[in-house]
């Protein structure tokens, strides 16, 4: 994995004074995402001043409670912001109940904090797909309300006349009271029976882009993400890994507060 950093400063975990559930503190320092964190409580690992507390949901101050987890005192993660050229057969998800690889096979955990992908990406997509234990960032950044753009590359199994594509933007009916569509499309090259389109969307809703090209009657061969925002996948190999530079950083968050 090559490393260029884009690790924030540590911050103390103590910074608001405002009472927050259990669960969330530990989410928000970076320890573990929330669904973790409330395991962790219900089992019994995690203390509220020396006291064992077993309710996700109780209250605490960050400045006055003390929290230990397995004993040790509950700590600022340093946020750590990293890209994946996530490859095709991988579940986007921390386990998998059916044995399946999980995009974690990729990353070097042992000389990682946890990290939560941002997002997702289904098991036949490839491309960018960022990880993060900063969970407000990631928040932010899967908003619908950011219309962040995602770009995407996709190989389908025809050539699309310009009606077709103009279609995928007006947005088609999915289903009864859904309707679909997509931020801006247009073909990137053509072959005799293939081409490929590159498509914008600015939400995120589950499986869209094979939703709106089904509904058209179009099967997707190949789906690469390649940009979200100004984050570019680049030259990274498939399967890789690598911190955000700074300047990438600075950049997604820029166009975030430019939403």
């Amino acid at each position: 994995m090559r490393h260029h950093s884009s690790r924030s400063p540590r911050q103390s975990s103590h910074s608001s004074g405002k009472n927050v559930t259990l669960d969330r503190l530990l989410s928000k320092s970076g320890f573990c995402s929330r669904s973790q964190a409330r395991i962790l409580i219900i089992s019994g690992r995690v203390q509220i001043n020396t006291r064992a507390e077993l309710n996700p949901d109780t209250w605490v101050h960050p400045e006055k409670d003390r929290i230990l987890i397995d004993g040790k005192p509950l700590v600022q993660s340093e946020f750590r912001y990293l890209m994946l050229n996530k490859p095709h057969g991988l579940i986007t998800t921390t386990a998998d109940e059916k044995s399946r690889e999980t995009v974690y096979q990729c990353l070097n955990m042992a000389d990682l904090p946890w990290l939560s992908p941002v997002g997702r990406l289904d098991k036949a997509s490839e491309g960018l797909l960022l990880f993060t234990n900063d969970t407000a960032w990631a928040a932010r950044i899967t908003d619908p309300e950011t219309h962040l753009d995602k770009t995407y590359h996709v190989q389908i199994d025809s050539l699309p006349d310009p009606d077709l594509l103009k279609k995928m933007e007006r947005g088609i009916e999915i289903s009864p009271g859904e309707n679909l569509s997509v931020k801006k499309v247009g073909i990137l090259r053509a072959g005799t029976k293939t081409c490929w389109l590159e498509i914008i969307l600015d939400e995120g809703k589950n499986r869209q882009i094979r939703r709106v090209l089904e509904g058209l009657g179009l099967s997707v061969l190949r789906l690469f993400r390649i940009s979200i925002g100004p984050l570019q996948l680049g030259d990274l190999a498939k399967g890789q890994a690598r911190d955000l530079t700074p300047n990438e950083k600075a950049a997604l968050d820029q166009a975030l507060n430019q939403k």
